[in-house]
């Protein structure tokens, strides 16, 4: 093997950050942004905090230098050095001893410029200039041979379409509107031995006795012809080859059989069985986890239209998931832990899949490698959101690298179910004015750009799973697919921006919905990071700043009318705002999986926050849960029952739904609840749901209820899941329920934690306990009836100073409404 080494000289660390009218200096971390930079020098305050947002504006109108020098010893200069930078936010240039080696204008590409030529012994000195994005945008879009229109609704900031960069940073409607930029991941000074490894990239192919062989491809990279030792190794089977290599790019395959894979399952259908693969040369390595799995897409047509399904080892699989945002809108406030604490909760909600959203980023590599772990299906969009784009020669050509770069990335990772061009962009040529007047021009323009994407993602991964858009029908299908629920995929936000009834959500039938949404309000533990006393009014603002859809809180208040009496003041406000968007989703998922096979996924929107704001989150900003989090936990369970009422009232079907593969038998038993907690059995059930079916297990008439009683009921599974619910004919607000007579008691223990339980004299509807410091609980969102008592346990998520102890508060529905 050859013995020379590279050398490595890590740049990461403190740098000197300055604008480049020298109106502020300071030392920034790199890896990281210049608004946290700025904050951890006492320039800034939180952009988090009250309306600091407005503040900090400045920031993003400037150009930004930063700084640094390191050392070269006389002997190490000679030789094939280069930059590798791994995420550079995002039109820069890079000058080593003041010679201009790299202009950056892609946050999404890694670049590795040669600098050997200018670097030298002793002192050397790194500059980079960051550009203001919002003056790039601007200068882009006037050098676009025609207008380019962008969402300013999503975008605050102009013109963030004519850059490739995350599009939430210009704002969203649910993001802090900051436009922020830095040095992402790696950043260090490489010296090239013979070759280096530029992509791994790998094929399974299934052969007919049940082996499969790995097809393993190392692109390596060189300056000149030579030789090289390539060693290849999957689970400790090591091979070695003594390689031959040309100027430039030389693609090299190896092939590994492996006789009897242990194959990876999504979560809840079976193990994920992980190899290790290592590629090594002298100075070089690269791993990649590997998990052995077959996955397509079904989309063969049917009476309905076509089919949205995918089938994962030869089994289908109902996608039970929810859209994931970056997790933070600072990147220096993203740790690797907190991210898995989030992809944790999905998976502890009995979630299967994430979709990555296209307007943030291509996670980290680790962020997959947590994805593999833990058995989450990856539905990832390229990073194209709700905008028009450009398609002039350069910014193809500049997208097209991109392509190239990210799938060679990411393909090999298991957890990649599915690559899809881009979010909303066949919606959006109808939201503009420009493009509605000239349809044929950007929707032209909009084909070269999805095209670039497709040509660019088979050429890199020829076995990858495509699909050109979401929402999309199909292929080459440019129509309307919020509301077609025939065939591809479905945003359904019918209920969220028409300020439809929760019941409207039962009039489309889709295949896989993959966004559909109701917003609520952040909890009150989160509130109070940035918000006083004072400002605890849902119309104040500093609430209205960590508000970023235009009409969300009229509908999150509109909505209430419809269905409960008004809260009695601020704290209850956002209870119940939590509930009701826990009961919308419900009410989708509920349907929707009673359709299977017909419906076979449904991706809510959204997961995480970015920050602390209003939004369409099941998780706090933090990672908290809020009450549709729980909830999300019983309606995605693998084993579910539901009550679906008829379209016309008179009767109410119990669904149930088994997304195991062994056939299950479920016994149900139903009460009705009288407005002062009383139960009374009203019918019990039981049958058999096949494996991967759903199926209705029993109807009763509506009129077998009572105006003045609640239906109820309980289930076991013949595999041990279990669950319960309610059902409530017409409206909250109709029902005069009595004093529920919530007590709380709590019981600290050795670990840390707390015993927590929840009694009640009366009907106690929708019980959410909550502690003044974040934490989470073992269950929450949940009835309790006369007598009732129930013990949960909470976990703190910090530990706690001596003598200190979290003050714990009850809500229910009676309680919130203050009648009594």
């Amino acid at each position: 093997m050859n013995s020379i080494q590279n050398t490595v000289i890590d740049l990461s660390g403190e740098w000197q950050l300055a604008s480049s009218d020298n109106s502020h200096a300071l030392t920034i971390n790199v890896p990281g942004d210049v608004h946290s930079g700025l904050q951890a020098a006492g320039i800034i305050a939180d952009p988090y905090a009250g309306r600091n947002e407005d503040d900090v504006q400045w920031v993003a109108h400037k150009d930004w230098v930063l700084e640094r020098t390191f050392q070269l010893d006389a002997a190490d200069v000679q030789g094939h050095w280069y930059l590798d930078v791994e995420s550079l936010d995002t039109v820069a240039e890079v000058y080593l001893n003041d010679e201009a080696v790299l202009h950056a204008e892609n946050a999404f590409r890694r670049y590795r410029p040669d600098v050997g030529s200018v670097l030298k012994a002793g002192q050397n000195r790194l500059r980079i200039v960051i550009r203001s994005s919002i003056a790039a945008g601007e200068k882009a879009q006037a050098a676009q041979p025609f207008y380019i229109p962008y969402s300013t609704g999503n975008s605050p900031i102009a013109n963030g379409n004519m850059l490739r960069k995350p599009q939430c940073h210009f704002g969203w409607d649910w993001n802090i509107a900051l436009a922020p930029l830095g040095i992402y991941g790696t950043i260090a000074l490489k010296k090239l031995a013979v070759a280096r490894i530029e992509h791994v990239t790998t094929r399974q192919v299934p052969q007919a006795n049940g082996a499969v062989d790995l097809q393993v491809t190392v692109t390596l990279f060189a300056k000149e012809p030579g030789i090289t030792g390539l060693d290849f190794s999957l689970d400790g089977q090591r091979e070695h080859l003594d390689c031959a290599v040309n100027a430039g790019e030389t693609r090299i395959t190896h092939v590994f059989t492996v006789d009897k894979p242990s194959l990876w399952w999504p979560a809840g259908s079976g193990e994920q069985a992980l190899s290790e693969l290592i590629v090594s040369l002298a100075g070089d390595s690269v791993t990649r986890q590997i998990g052995f799995r077959t996955i397509e897409l079904l989309t063969d047509p049917d009476e309905a239209g076509s089919r949205f399904a995918f089938r994962v080892n030869g089994r289908e699989i109902f996608c039970r998931g929810a859209n994931w945002i970056p997790a933070d809108a600072l990147a220096s406030r993203v740790t690797p832990e907190g991210v898995e604490d989030l992809l944790q909760s999905a998976v502890d909600a009995n979630m299967n899949m994430i979709r990555i959203w296209g307007g943030g980023f291509y996670e980290p590599d680790w962020f997959y490698d947590l994805c593999d772990r833990l058995g989450l299906m990856v539905w990832q969009d390229f990073m194209f959101a709700c905008n028009l784009y450009p398609s002039t020669p350069d910014f193809l050509e500049n997208v097209a690298a991109e392509v190239d770069y990210q799938v060679k990335r990411l393909s090999s990772h298991p957890s990649i179910a599915l690559w899809c061009g881009d979010n909303e962009l066949v919606g959006a040529l109808t939201w503009f004015e420009e493009s509605r007047k000239d349809r044929d021009r950007y929707l032209v323009s909009y084909d070269r750009l999805n095209r670039v994407i497709e040509t660019g993602i088979k050429a890199a991964a020829p076995e990858a799973i495509w699909w050109p858009s979401s929402p999309s029908v199909g292929p080459l299908n440019f129509g309307d697919a919020w509301h077609a629920d025939g065939s591809g995929d479905m945003h359904y936000w019918s209920v969220w921006h028409e300020n439809k009834s929760f019941d409207n959500y039962r009039t489309v039938r889709p295949r896989f919905c993959s966004e559909f949404g109701f917003q609520s309000y952040t909890s009150m533990p989160v509130v109070r990071q940035f918000a006083e006393q004072k400002d605890l009014n849902v119309a104040s603002p500093v609430m209205e700043a960590h508000q970023k859809n235009a009409g969300g809180n009229e509908r999150i208040a509109a909505t209430m009318f419809r269905y409960f009496r008004f809260p009695k003041d601020f704290s209850n406000f956002v209870y119940l705002s939590q509930i009701q968007q826990g009961l919308a989703i419900r009410t989708a998922v509920d349907y929707w999986r009673s359709l299977k096979p017909h419906c076979m996924g449904t991706l809510y929107w959204q997961l995480n926050d970015t920050w602390p704001v209003a939004s369409w989150a099941s998780l706090d900003y933090g990672g908290n849960w809020k009450a549709m989090h729980y909830m999300a936990r019983r309606f995605f369970q693998p084993v579910a029952v539901a009550a679906v009422p008829s379209n016309d009232g008179k009767t109410i079907s119990f669904s149930m739904v088994n997304d195991t593969a062994e056939p299950v038998t479920v016994e149900l038993q139903t009460f009705l609840v009288s407005l002062d907690g009383k139960k009374t059995p009203l019918t019990a059930a039981a049958g058999t749901c096949s494996p991967d079916r759903a199926a209705t297990l029993v109807t009763i008439a509506a009129s077998d209820i009572p105006k003045d009683r609640l239906l109820f009921w309980s289930f076991e599974a013949s595999n041990g899941m279990r669950g319960e619910g309610h059902h409530v004919e017409g409206t909250y607000k109709a029902l005069d329920l009595q004093p529920s007579g919530l007590a709380i008691t709590t019981v600290a223990d050795a670990d840390g934690g707390y015993d927590v339980t929840v009694a009640a004299s009366g009907l106690a509807l929708h019980v959410m306990i909550e502690a003044d410091i974040e934490g989470r609980y073992s269950d929450n969102a949940f009835d309790l009836t006369a007598g009732e008592s129930r013990t949960v346990r909470f976990t703190p998520k910090q530990a706690l100073a001596a003598g200190q102890a979290p003050v714990f508060t009850g809500y229910d529905l009676h309680s919130c409404q203050g009648n009594g």
